[in-house]
């Protein structure tokens, strides 16, 4: 399902940007785009949305006003070249704060926040997960999930039989894995736990990969991978 989206920003340029950005994202739907915060209390009457993207600055009435002036907004996230409004803008609930300008990779973590707080936590029992990759949805077995590593914007996935490349976070995939199955062993890498071959000093065997624990995370890990497991002594 699309979410559906409004853009208000008093700025021309900055409303073409944005419609671009949800023009190139398969998942949004633009129901309008306006100039003022007025003209937006106006088109939320009769035209629910989901997320809006809002500008702070705007005369007459600022982003800021706006939200405050209605009973029920839709997910927020503002759209600003003002710093300083930040904390006044995360105070009323706001899902982030894009500071102009900005890149896509950066609207889509955004976005990827409104799709965390709409989305169940994982199901214990759940087979599968679905991920965007080079713009295709793949479904992938969960078993099948070796470890899933971070790489700037974006993550690999690494499975049996494939490696994955797609744009969101690695918080994201986390929290749509069954947490009996997985444990983050650094901060930029997920492990499945039943692909653990061996452990080494500080690092983790897993299947054919070579992955390095986190010292601060180094105890935890021996005691979920090993447990009661072990035979001999260390």
């Amino acid at each position: 399902m699309k979410l559906k989206c409004l853009i208000v920003d008093d700025e021309l340029l900055a409303r073409k940007g944005l419609e671009e950005f949800v023009a190139q994202t398969p998942f949004l739907e633009l129901k309008g785009s306006l100039g003022s915060a007025i003209q937006a209390l106006e088109f939320l009457k009769s035209n629910p949305v989901d997320i809006m993207f809002l500008d702070i600055q705007m005369p007459n009435m600022t982003g800021l006003e706006l939200i405050k002036s209605l009973n029920l907004p839709p997910k927020v996230i503002f759209t600003t070249a003002y710093r300083e409004f930040a904390l006044e803008g995360f105070d009323l609930n706001a899902v982030d704060y894009l500071l102009k300008p900005f890149s896509y990779p950066r609207f889509l973590k955004a976005i990827d926040k409104v799709n965390l707080m709409n989305e169940p936590g994982p199901i214990e029992d759940s087979h599968h997960i679905f991920i965007k990759s080079n713009g295709i949805l793949v479904r992938i077995p969960v078993d099948d999930i070796i470890f899933v590593e971070t790489a700037k914007d974006y993550v690999f996935v690494h499975t049996l039989s494939e490696k994955y490349l797609t744009l969101v976070s690695l918080g994201h995939i986390e929290n749509q894995l069954p947490e009996s199955k997985f444990m983050r062993v650094h901060r930029s890498y997920l492990v499945g736990l039943t692909h653990v071959k061996k452990i080494e000093g500080s690092l983790l065997y897993v299947e054919n990969h070579k992955i390095r624990i986190s010292k601060n995370l180094r105890k935890q890990v021996y005691d979920r991978i090993i447990g009661d497991s072990f035979i001999g002594r260390f």
